[in-house]
């Protein structure tokens, strides 16, 4: 699509999963011109999953929509250099193998500079390039654990408690993936030499982090588990149950949202001073909540600047327009057919251009001429 900001960009794709299909998806969304090779057979693994939506899954399809697909044996030298005659074409290379694995196929950083010397070549790995645990395998929970980040949030047992998303995948993985893209295709356009960008997984998640290494940084303690200001210390950011098995879910760290929310809930004026008595705080306002239903306490903040809501579930989120599941992007299974409302994308509307309906790749055969062509 012209008229975008990255029209003409062609983006080769060797990524698999995750946080290498949605970064090119990201890069699609802005104009770029995706092409993903996946392993012959099955495809990318994402194919596989449930539920399916025509002969792949959903969450392929939400992830891969409007680009083209390819198979290929890599481990086959003619198949291989097919793709790195691709890549020879492409502005930007996306791979998602363990260390050393694009270089023992031939299709590293290395040999793809040597046929495109302007290349953005993107390197996204659990744990880096180098270093001891570089070629373990290792999913997103993998990544929060050996972060320290899962160990930060602990239930009443003192266990860690399972995250909300993929933050690895996606915050580790994607966003920085899709930043350094765009970075290096601007040094491209100045310089003209290309760049390898590593993305880490496990490093990235230091950004979120960043309270805690700073804390540590000018006081040299670590996080307790459970104690720290956002992790379950305060009475200020607290989930709290309600009578009827529902929770509260309450941020009120300003002093002026704490104390307009002492004041709705009528705690003991005593309390509201909650510095240095915060476990007395907590079971006072644990108390409290408990006493009515999560409706009473909803109608109860409507209106109220005090941080604190209901913890929706995802239908009320949708009722409430906080998740689209209607919206205008849609996605259709290769050969046409009903097609669904898709991933509500991050990329302003005006830099990726008017709502649409695209398929999702079926896999090919990877042909002789250039795709580009």
């Amino acid at each position: 699509m012209t008229g975008l900001p990255l029209s003409g960009v062609k983006v080769l794709d060797l990524s698999t999963l995750l946080p290498g299909p949605l970064a090119t998806l990201m890069l699609a969304e802005a104009g770029a011109d995706v092409v993903k090779i996946e392993r012959c057979g099955p495809g990318d693994e994402m194919r596989t999953y449930e539920p399916k939506f025509g002969g792949a899954s959903a969450n392929y399809a939400v992830l891969n929509r409007g680009k083209r697909a390819y198979a290929a044996d890599l481990k086959d030298p003619q198949q291989r250099d097919r793709v790195l005659a691709l890549a020879g074409e492409a502005d930007v290379v996306v791979e998602q193998f363990r260390p050393g694995v694009a270089d023992r196929l031939g299709l590293g950083y290395g040999a793809v500079r040597a046929v495109a010397p302007a290349v953005v070549y993107c390197s996204i790995t659990g744990y880096g390039p180098d270093g001891p645990l570089a070629g373990r395998a290792g999913h997103d929970l993998t990544y929060l654990a050996q972060s320290g980040l899962l160990g930060v949030v602990a239930d009443k047992t003192g266990a860690p408690t399972l995250p909300v998303t993929v933050l690895a995948d996606i915050a580790g993985g994607t966003y920085p993936a899709v930043v350094n893209i765009l970075l290096a295709l601007r040094q491209v356009e100045r310089t003209g030499e290309g760049v390898h960008i590593q993305v880490s997984m496990t490093h990235n998640l230091q950004t979120l982090a960043y309270g805690y290494l700073a804390a540590h940084q000018a006081s040299g303690s670590w996080p307790q588990p459970g104690r720290e200001l956002l992790t379950g210390g305060s009475p200020r950011y607290q989930i709290y149950p309600t009578s009827d098995g529902r929770h509260i879910a309450c941020a009120a760290l300003e002093q002026r949202f704490w104390e307009r929310l002492c004041h709705l809930v009528e705690l003991d004026e005593p309390l509201r001073e909650d510095r240095g008595r915060e476990t007395a705080v907590i079971e006072a306002l644990t108390a409290r909540f408990a006493e009515r239903p999560a409706a009473y306490w909803e109608d109860l903040f409507e209106g109220e600047d005090v941080c604190t809501a209901v913890v929706a579930t995802w239908e009320e989120a949708v009722a409430n327009g906080l998740v689209r599941t209607d919206g205008s992007d849609r996605v259709t299974p290769p050969g046409g057919g009903e097609s669904i409302p898709t991933l509500a994308s991050p990329i302003e509307t005006a830099l990726r251009g008017a709502e649409r309906t695209l398929t999702y790749p079926a896999l090919h055969t990877l042909p002789d001429e250039s795709p580009w062509a």
